[in-house]
């Protein structure tokens, strides 16, 4: 057992030790794009010729991990996990011992959040039952004609979300809700079991299995609170991009702006949120696929700490890298999505996420008006300039903001960043090449055809050891940054690209398209944390221009292993970003109101105001 920050014991925590003092060089890799007729051509030449296979690897530049001199001074770090050790033992709690949260829809424009829903509800102006009808008319693709948001959900368990409903209206009526959660609309990304739906990962295949009938344990939490689950919400299949281009099930659209990808491979939770539909959605994030959609939908996303949320029965097939967490339309909601979700699991189930300490316990034991007030930020300057210019001007104004909050900011340097995203990207490849059988690698649409393949015929046991080598070695590195900093946080934008537009329009949402050099480069911030196991918060701080539509653009923060709470508190810190006068203007501009939680009105044609429906609803 070490000690982190402040002395806190850890289980599992890295090696303290300054990597090597190297310079920052970063070359764009060189992958074709493939589209229409000639991707299933190349994919079907990729996936069964090796010198082909040899040709593109090498054109990524993976070869580059094992020529790092000196990598077998460091143990390979298979397991990220890093579990931070109360010496106390903590009080226990539960969501009902939550309070209710404050933040509210300002004036008519805005998300509607939790506390909008808890206040209707017990007002008697507005029920669960008339929230979820609203809802199902809206998101079911089994209905004729299917509903105008169909395309971001998988399916709907409407028996199930109906009866859950009743179940909460009964309880409001009694006036005994089960906390701030009770009635509260929310969707779970497919990749999640869940009792009375299919787990496809994506795919024209089911991969329920054994577990049918079982829950995930996050899920689980969530609605032991009172949350209602109106739908499984689609997602890239397998997980294994950041468009959640999905030809399978179809791809929704960027709700800020339809000729944009809403991100992924969560894209069908991110849209869910960032359209108004419910306010806090469950996503999974392997290599951003959390921090990304949310980043592009405009709306907040957490990457817990690597093993904190369990989702048992549910098993990642990006195991090292892959965690369950929340999006959501406040930061308050996702607060207290992530406060529940984290419950730790029975040791029996889940020992990983059971050695963690409860969040619930832990938010009582030290409230955020007693947490270290040390308020650091770490920024890279040679790793910051690769952000395009839109992103960096956004980003440049949230620095000054939180400056002006009184945070300092410091320098720092990371040993081997673009090094370590390879490593990060060989790992899932290898990760989930390993999970599936040449049966099920047949069924797969066309791109990850080729990126199955070459990761299972491409990545040798030699190539995976070094990269698992340089995850010891950069988590070590961040552990001296820990402790030379107390409270660090390492700030950088969440995606270097200003969202990432439909390049091939409609013919490449129903064949797919394969743009390994842009998924490389949308992931060019967010892969750290997951190699790496450290918990990262996305917020929305600003847009970028195209058409008179504008897409969000996110920042994003990582912290030490443990330290969730203090991203939230950073997280919250930062809200006033959305009130600086370009993005007020931003709004403005499309008819909105600028408030701290608001949508553009560009967004009306996929904006659902889900309360004005309910109380139709209800009415009729």
């Amino acid at each position: 057992m070490a000690s982190g920050v402040g002395g806190l014991p850890f289980i599992n925590y890295p090696e303290t030790r300054r990597g090597p003092s190297v310079p920052y060089k970063n070359e764009d890799q060189v992958i074709p794009v493939f589209r229409g007729t000639p991707l299933v051509i190349g994919a079907s030449l990729i996936s069964n010729i090796g010198f082909i296979q040899s040709y593109f690897w090498r054109g990524a530049g993976f070869g580059v991990i094992r020529e790092i001199p000196n990598l077998d001074q460091y143990p390979a770090r298979y397991d990220p996990t890093v579990t931070p050790v109360y010496s106390s033992e903590l009080s226990t709690s539960n969501a009902a011992s939550l309070p209710v949260t404050t933040a509210r829809r300002n004036g008519d424009v805005g998300y509607y959040t939790s506390a909008d829903y808890h206040t209707l509800y017990k007002s008697g102006d507005l029920t669960p039952t008339a929230v979820v009808d609203a809802i199902l008319s809206v998101v079911r693709r089994d209905t004729n004609p299917p509903g105008k948001h169909s395309v971001a959900f998988l399916e709907c368990a409407v028996d199930k979300a109906r009866a859950a409903a009743a179940a909460s209206t009964q309880r409001y009526k009694d006036g005994q809700p089960l906390g701030p959660l009770d009635g509260i609309p929310v969707t779970v990304k497919d990749e999640v079991h869940m009792e009375g739906y299919r787990r496809t990962l994506g795919t024209k295949m089911d991969f329920t299995g054994e577990n049918a009938g079982s829950t995930s344990w996050c899920v689980k939490k969530w609605e032991e609170a009172g949350a209602i689950v109106i739908a499984k919400s689609t997602m890239h299949e397998l997980g294994l991009d950041t468009t959640n281009n999905n030809p399978n099930f179809g791809t929704p659209r960027n709700p800020h702006n339809p000729s944009y990808y809403c991100g992924g491979s969560s894209g069908g939770s991110a849209y869910a949120v960032g359209a108004g539909i419910v306010p806090i959605a469950l996503g999974a994030d392997g290599g951003g696929s959390i921090r990304l959609p949310s980043s592009f939908c405009g709306v907040w996303g957490l990457k817990p700490s690597h093993s904190r949320v369990s989702g048992f029965p549910t098993v990642s097939l990006a195991s090292t890298v892959g965690v369950l967490g929340p999006i959501a339309s406040s930061i308050d909601d996702l607060a207290l999505a992530y406060r529940i979700m984290a419950t730790p699991a029975n040791p029996s189930e889940d020992p990983k996420s059971a050695a963690f300490p409860n969040p619930l316990a832990e938010l009582t034991s030290t409230p955020p008006e007693s947490r270290p007030k040390n308020k650091t930020i770490g920024i890279m300057h040679e790793w910051l300039d690769r952000a395009e210019p839109p992103v960096r001007a956004v980003f440049d104004k949230a620095l000054d903001f939180y400056r002006s909050q009184n945070y300092a900011v410091v320098d720092i340097t990371i040993p081997y960043i673009p090094e370590g995203a390879r490593a990060h990207v060989l790992t899932i490849m290898a990760e989930i090449a390993s999970a599936l059988s040449p049966n099920q690698i047949r069924n797969l649409t066309a791109p990850n055809k080729v990126l199955v393949t070459m990761g299972m015929n491409q990545i040798t046991g030699q190539d995976f050891l070094a990269a698992q080598r340089l995850r010891g070695l950069i988590m070590s590195h961040l552990a001296y940054l820990f402790q030379q900093h107390p409270g660090l946080l390492i700030f950088s934008p969440t995606s270097p690209i200003p969202g990432w537009k439909i390049a091939g329009g409609d013919a490449d949402l129903s064949r797919g398209v394969s743009d390994g050099k842009s998924s490389v480069r949308n992931m060019e911030y967010v892969w750290l944390a997951n190699f790496t196991g450290c918990p990262s918060i996305s917020c929305p701080a600003g847009y970028a221009e195209d058409n008179r539509h504008r897409v969000p653009i996110g920042i994003m923060a990582m912290g030490e292993w443990g330290s969730e709470e203090d991203l939230i508190a950073f997280a919250r810190d930062g809200e006033g970003i959305l009130d600086l006068e370009g993005n007020r203007a931003a709004v403005a501009e499309l008819g909105g109101q600028a408030t701290g939680l608001t949508i553009p009105r560009g967004m009306d044609a996929a904006w659902e105001d889900v309360v004005a429906n309910a109380k139709k609803v209800a009415s009729s």
